[in-house]
């Protein structure tokens, strides 16, 4: 992802500040560390008595960039709309590989299941969401149980929100694409292992899934996200698993999170529609 959409991002959230009408909780460690990357942000409605449904974004940027504050938008508006809504930071490449990145999501979710209820969160209904890379850790520590078992817990997922999510099939890719600054990137993730590149990969793990998927896809997306996002649906329901994918017309990767800056967009309807469901 380049600097103008980072740039797009982080102005739309500085505007957004100004008319926050939640309470917010911010840079709240989900490890024993003082790392800036094992924080996370807890968004919640002011009214904590009925217990809400809470939402876990895991954000995009290749897996070697962004973080937690350039979505506090998403945050606020889940929370105006009764959901306690929390965003994490997780380690990135090339510093770390995936499995890292995996382990740090399943531990903030492991602490939001232990302590959202203090928001008015429900830790039996969490939700967790991503965008692109974020969508792939999100699938990943839901389809592959050595990630909750890594941390002590059995899955509490409730349900699985992927927006343009890339990387479902990193084997796939990483085998067909052609090879580009972006793909080599991806390597420092994933490693040369073409092993490790099935590992990685949420595709593979469908035998253990339990619970509903919500695929979002842009109109105008990468044909790698297109492609891999219909077989994991179509793998789904052959598996009878629960699955649906909407395809959000006219819009490219980076619009896909970016619209969801305006609360009236059509994604928040889509998203409690589902969790209402689930």
């Amino acid at each position: 992802m380049n600097a103008k959409f980072y740039l797009i991002i982080l102005l739309s959230a500085i505007l957004h500040e100004v008319s926050a009408e939640v309470l917010i909780r911010k840079d709240l460690a989900y490890l024993d560390s003082k790392n800036v990357r094992n924080l996370l942000d807890v968004y919640y409605p002011e009214n904590t008595n009925a217990p809400k449904d809470v939402l876990v974004f895991i954000h995009g940027g290749s897996w070697n960039s962004g973080n937690k504050d350039m979505y506090s938008f998403l945050g606020k508006n889940m929370a105006r709309k009764n959901v306690v809504s929390v965003i994490i930071n997780y380690s990135l490449s090339p510093e770390f590989q995936y499995e890292k990145m995996a382990s740090d999501c399943a531990m903030a979710i492991k602490w939001v299941r232990d302590s959202i209820s203090k928001f008015g969160g429900r830790s039996d209904r969490i939700f967790v969401m991503g965008h692109s890379a974020g969508g792939h850790l999100a699938a990943l520590i839901n389809n592959d149980p050595r990630f909750f078992e890594g941390v002590g817990i059995p899955n509490p997922i409730h349900g699985i929100i992927l927006n343009d999510s890339f990387g479902l099939d990193m084997f796939e890719y990483l085998n067909l694409a052609e090879q580009n600054k972006q793909t080599v990137s991806f390597l420092g993730t994933f490693t040369k292992d073409q092993e490790k590149w099935k590992t990685a990969s949420p595709m593979y793990y469908l035998k253990s899934v339990y619970n509903p998927f919500l695929i979002f896809v842009g109109g105008r997306t990468y044909p790698a996200i297109k492609l891999q996002s219909q077989r994991l649906l179509d793998e789904l329901l052959k598996e009878n698993k629960m699955g649906e994918l909407k395809t959000i017309k006219g819009k490219k990767h980076k619009a896909m999170i970016i619209q969801m800056f305006f609360r009236n967009n059509r994604m928040y309807d889509y998203i409690l529609e589902f969790m209402g469901k689930s």
